[in-house]
């Protein structure tokens, strides 16, 4: 099994999140972008951009955080928090 948590947080608080559950033989990568996917449609937000910073969090921690600066689209909060909870 393969679970990200998404985080929406603003002014530190956290305003909404989610699980995301992965249980099909893709690729760890294939897994990330298909639960962003479910994630953006959930909470209604067009996909963030990856940025090299934005990766290079992600691989060390398995954890990252998208601002506005990795929207196209104004967002209403501060930002979207997303971490692997569980993988096989």
């Amino acid at each position: 099994m393969f679970r990200i948590w998404a985080k929406l947080f603003k002014e530190n608080r956290l305003i909404n999140d989610m699980v995301v559950c992965n249980e099909s033989d893709d690729t760890r990568t294939q897994k990330v972008f298909q639960a962003i996917e479910e994630i953006c449609n959930c909470f209604d937000l067009s996909k963030p951009l990856w940025l090299n910073s934005t990766i290079s969090d992600f691989k060390r921690h398995s954890k990252t955080r998208f601002t506005q600066d990795h929207f196209i689209d104004d967002i209403t909060f501060d930002f979207l928090e997303i971490q692997v909870i569980e993988e096989d």
